[in-house]
C-alpha cells in the first residue's frame, strides 16, 4: 500500500469517527432516554407485582382472621367488612359470609348469594355456585318457581353443574308433589357418566326413599346397582 493510500484511509477513518461522535452528541439523549424507560418500566413492573402480592396476602390474612372468630354471626360480619382487591375476591368473601349466615339467617344468606349470582364481571363458576347454594338453602324465602327459573339455565350448562341443577330441580318436583317426575329426573342423573360417586349415591338414596327402583348405572361401587 502506498503512502497516499494509507493517508487516505486514515483521513476516511477520522471522518467516520467525527461523524459518529457528532451523531452521539446530537442523538445520544434518545438512547439514554430509552435505557431509562426500560429500566424504569422494569422497576415499575416489579413494584406492582410486589404490591399485588402484598394485597393478596393481606386479603388472605383478613379472611383467615375472620374465620377464626368463635361466633358465626361475628364471622359473617367480619367477612362482610373485608374489602376485596378484585371482583373475584369479593365473590369469595360473599360466598363465605353467606355460608356463615347459614339457615339461622337463611333469607339474608340467600339475598347475598343471589347478589353474587346476578353480578357481572366475575367468573361464571362463582355465579353458578351462588345460585346452587341459594336455591338449596332451606328458609330462603324463594318460591319454587323462582328457584326453578334460576336452575333451568344451569341445567343447560355442562359438566357437574348441570347435574347438580338437575338434582335441585328434582327436589322442587318433590316439594310440589310431582314424585314421578322427580324419580325420572334423579334416575337420569344417576345414569349420567359425568355424575360423581357421591352424587350418584345421594340421588339413589332419594329414589329409594320415594319408592322408586334403583337404576342400572353400570358404575360399580359408585352408588346404585351394578349393571
Amino acid at each position: 500500500m502506498s503512502e497516499t493510500d494509507s493517508f487516505i484511509d486514515e483521513v476516511t477513518e477520522e471522518v467516520r469517527r467525527d461523524r459518529l461522535f457528532g451523531m452521539m452528541k446530537r442523538y445520544g439523549w434518545i438512547a439514554a432516554l430509552a435505557v431509562l424507560l426500560i429500566v424504569g418500566g422494569a422497576a415499575w413492573n416489579e413494584w406492582r407485582k410486589a404490591q399485588d402480592r402484598a394485597a393478596a396476602e393481606a386479603f388472605g390474612d383478613s379472611i383467615k382472621t375472620a374465620l377464626e372468630l368463635p361466633e358465626r354471626d361475628a364471622r359473617a360480619k367480619a367477612l362482610a367488612a373485608i374489602e376485596a382487591p378484585d371482583a373475584g375476591g369479593q365473590a369469595v368473601v360473599d360466598l363465605l359470609a353467606a355460608a356463615e349466615l347459614g339457615t339461622a339467617n337463611a333469607a339474608e344468606a340467600a339475598t347475598r348469594l343471589l347478589a353474587v349470582a346476578d353480578r357481572d364481571g366475575i367468573e361464571p363458576v362463582y355465579r353458578q355456585l351462588a345460585t346452587l347454594k341459594a336455591v338449596a338453602l332451606p328458609g330462603s324465602g324463594l318460591s319454587p318457581e323462582d328457584r326453578r327459573n334460576r336452575l333451568d339455565g344451569l341445567a343447560l350448562s355442562g359438566g357437574l353443574v348441570r347435574l347438580l341443577a338437575e338434582e335441585q330441580l328434582a327436589m322442587i318436583e318433590i316439594e310440589t308433589g310431582d314424585t314421578s317426575a322427580a324419580i325420572d329426573r334423579l334416575t337420569q342423573v344417576a345414569q349420567d357418566a359425568q355424575a360423581t360417586a357421591g352424587l350418584r349415591r345421594r340421588v339413589s338414596q332419594v329414589i329409594v326413599a320415594l319408592g322408586g327402583d334403583l337404576p342400572e348405572t353400570g358404575f360399580a361401587g359408585q352408588g346404585g346397582t351394578e349393571g
